[in-house]
C-alpha cells in the first residue's frame, strides 16, 4: 500500500463515496480515479507561496515578494459585457477591444465597484478566491518598497522599452493592459496599466498602481472608479 501525498481538490459524492471511489481534480487539468483499496491515507498540504491556485477554471500561479504573496496573472473571472455593469450577482468584465481572446493574455478590465463586488471595505475580497482580496494603497506601497521602486522588476520581459523595458526580477509579470475609460473606448495596450486597489480616495475616485512602459517608475493614482482596470489578487 502506498500513501499519496496530494495539494488537490477531492470531491466525493454519496454514490462515488459508497463505491469506493474517489476522483481527484488536479490543478493542472484532467482527472483521475482511484479505489480506496489501494489507499492508506491521504495527506492535505497546506498552500505554500509559489504553489498554483484554481479559481473559476483557470490556473493562476502565485510569487512571493518580500513578506506578501501576489498572483502571477491579472484575474480573469466572469462574463464579458461591452455596456455598465450592475450588482446582480454575475461577475462582469471587460475585454480589451471587446475581443474575447484579449483577456486570454491580459486578463479582464473591471469597473472598481464590480471588482469590490458593491462593497467599500478596504481589503476586501471582492472578485478574488477565497483566502485573497484586493489590495489596499498600503499594501500597494508595501509591494513598491520590496523591489526598491522599480517598476521595470514588475513588468514581465517583453513589456515595454528602453528605461521602461521590464526585467521581471520579481515575478510578478505584469503586463501593459492597458484600460477601459468611461466613454466605453479602450486605450494604452502596450504602453501603461493600472492595477485596482480597495482603497477609496472620494466617491468618485479610488487608488491605483500604475506601470508605464516608457520609464521604471511605479506611480499610484486616484482614477475614477468607472474606469475598467486589471485586478491583482494578494494572499490573506
Amino acid at each position: 500500500m502506498k500513501n499519496i501525498m496530494l495539494c488537490l481538490i477531492i470531491l466525493f459524492s454519496g454514490e462515488l463515496l459508497f463505491s469506493q471511489k474517489i476522483i481527484l481534480h488536479r490543478n493542472s487539468g484532467g482527472n483521475q480515479i482511484l479505489y480506496s483499496s489501494s489507499i492508506d491515507s491521504i495527506t492535505f498540504l497546506p498552500f505554500v507561496c509559489g504553489d498554483e491556485i484554481r479559481y473559476e477554471g483557470k490556473t493562476y500561479g502565485t510569487v512571493l515578494i518580500g513578506t506578501q504573496c501576489w498572483l502571477k496573472e491579472n484575474l480573469d473571472v466572469g462574463t464579458m459585457i461591452t455596456g455598465s455593469p450592475s450588482n446582480n450577482g454575475i461577475i462582469e468584465k471587460y475585454c480589451y477591444n471587446n475581443v474575447l481572446d484579449s483577456y486570454t493574455k491580459y486578463g479582464g478590465l473591471y469597473r472598481w465597484n464590480e471588482a469590490m463586488q458593491y462593497v467599500t471595505t478596504e481589503g476586501a475580497q471582492g472578485i478574488c478566491s477565497t483566502g485573497w482580496h484586493i489590495p489596499t494603497l498600503s499594501e500597494f506601497q508595501t509591494l513598491a518598497e520590496a523591489v526598491n521602486d522599480d517598476g521595470n522588476s514588475l513588468k514581465t520581459i517583453g513589456q515595454g522599452t528602453e528605461g521602461g523595458a521590464g526585467t521581471n526580477t520579481s515575478g510578478f509579470s505584469g503586463l501593459l493592459a492597458g484600460y477601459r475609460n468611461s466613454d466605453s473606448h479602450f486605450y494604452y495596450l502596450g504602453d501603461y496599466t493600472n492595477f485596482s486597489s480597495s482603497t477609496e480616495s472620494s466617491g468618485s475616485f479610488a487608488l491605483t498602481l500604475d506601470l508605464r512602459g516608457s520609464d521604471s517608475g511605479i506611480l499610484l493614482y486616484s482614477d475614477p472608479k468607472e474606469y475598467g482596470f486589471s485586478t491583482r489578487c494578494l494572499r490573506d
